[in-house]
């Protein structure tokens, strides 16, 4: 841990944990248990960057495109949503973790969205890592979402046109100003996907073949040190951001 200390680390990580089904089939198990083992990462992250003083941490849990998966594996999905946090809740709390929820939470089952709402109060007040959980979420979902919500504001005539910058539409987003450092994605892909693409404009990417219920401290540490060992330039030249 001492090594983590020295070292930059990302204000704001955020990760696409892929691979689940994978991991499973190559094992002989359903994709839900993919799912399932998939929780132990979850809470390894949960600790590290809690450890660490990571400000923020944002898990990519169910895209907007997985509704299209099959009925059976959404229908799972929701229901080990339901399960672990209802299990990992009072963990949580006594990590000091703030909890947040961002996606169309409408389309969610309703008992589900009750849970959510009662683990974000519940945490509200934490003062440690901050939790961002994506649920039924999209990257372009969000920015059309924030363009609708300043039309209103314009339409109304709290808003006027000029008065649109990218901070105030950053605001409007559902993460609001908190811009991702560090963006992983695990099980050997090497894309987006839709994932806060507002907010990745300036992230760093590393990408991992690693299967997500296989990624473990020492994964982490090693995006961590590729973060550190990156020129944050922010378009500016080497010389300048030296000085």
């Amino acid at each position: 841990m001492a090594g983590a200390a020295a070292k930059t680390l990302p204000r704001h990580v955020a990760i696409t944990m892929d691979g689940n089904g994978r991991w499973a089939a190559a094992r002989g198990l359903g994709r839900a248990a993919g799912h399932k083992a998939g929780l132990g990462p979850v809470r390894m992250c949960i600790q590290e960057c809690s450890q660490r003083n990571i400000e923020a941490l944002t898990l990519f849990a169910f895209s907007s495109e997985n509704w299209a998966r099959p009925a059976a594996e959404v229908g799972s999905l929701m229901g080990l949503f339901f399960d672990s946090l209802e299990a990992e809740i009072s963990e949580l709390q006594a990590r000091n973790v703030a909890m947040r929820f961002i996606g169309a939470r409408r389309r969610l089952p309703v008992r589900l969205q009750a849970q959510l709402a009662a683990a974000e109060e519940r945490t509200a007040g934490n003062t440690g890592l901050k939790l961002q959980v994506a649920v039924s979420y999209g990257g372009r979902w969000d920015i059309v979402q924030a363009a609708a919500q300043l039309a209103r504001e314009c339409a109304s005539g709290a808003l006027r046109a000029e008065e649109i910058t990218e901070e105030r539409f950053a605001q409007a987003t559902t993460l609001g100003h908190c811009d991702a450092e560090l963006v992983i994605r695990t099980g050997g892909e090497q894309r987006l996907s839709n994932f806060l693409l507002w907010h990745c404009a300036y992230a760093e990417l590393y990408f991992t073949p690693r299967l997500w219920p296989d990624f473990g401290v020492a994964d982490l540490e090693e995006a961590l040190d590729f973060f550190a060992a990156r020129e944050r330039r922010f378009g500016l030249l080497s010389g300048q951001v030296a000085s």
